[in-house]
C-alpha cells in the first residue's frame, strides 16, 4: 500500500525518444498545418453582405459614412482653433493668434464641407 501512494505522488518518469523524421517531411507538414489554419480562419471568419436593393444606397451610406469621419476631424480642429486663439489671448503672443484663427477657419470649413459641397453642385 505504501509503494502504491508512493508512485502516485512521486510517478517515475518515463522518456520517450521521438522517431526521427526527415527535414522535408517536417517542412511540409509545417506548410500543411499553417495552410489549415489560414483556411479555417478564412473560413471561420467570414460574414454575409447584406446588401440593399438598390446599389445607389450603399453609395449613400458610404459617403454618409465618410463625411461623418469629415466632419469629426473638422470638429476637433475647430477645438483645436479655439484653445489656440485662447492661449494667444492669455499670451499676448500674435503669430499664435493667427494660428488659430486659421485653425479655426480650417475647422468651421471642414466641418461643413458636405453643406458646403451641397450648395456648389446644386
Amino acid at each position: 500500500m505504501k509503494n502504491i501512494i508512493h508512485n502516485i505522488i512521486h510517478p517515475t518518469h518515463r522518456t520517450s525518444k521521438r522517431l526521427p523524421m526527415p527535414e522535408n517531411v517536417r517542412k511540409s507538414f509545417r506548410r500543411y498545418s499553417c495552410a489549415v489554419f489560414t483556411g479555417a480562419t478564412i473560413l471561420g471568419l467570414t460574414m454575409p453582405a447584406y446588401a440593399a436593393n438598390d446599389p445607389l444606397t450603399v453609395v449613400n451610406n458610404l459617403s454618409t459614412f465618410i463625411f461623418g469621419l469629415i466632419r469629426a476631424v473638422g470638429l476637433i480642429l475647430l477645438g483645436w482653433g479655439i484653445v489656440q486663439v485662447g492661449l494667444s489671448l492669455q499670451s499676448h503672443d500674435p503669430s499664435q493668434r493667427s494660428n488659430g484663427f486659421l485653425t479655426l477657419a480650417g475647422g468651421i470649413v471642414i466641418t461643413f464641407a458636405k453643406e458646403i459641397l451641397d450648395l456648389i453642385i446644386a
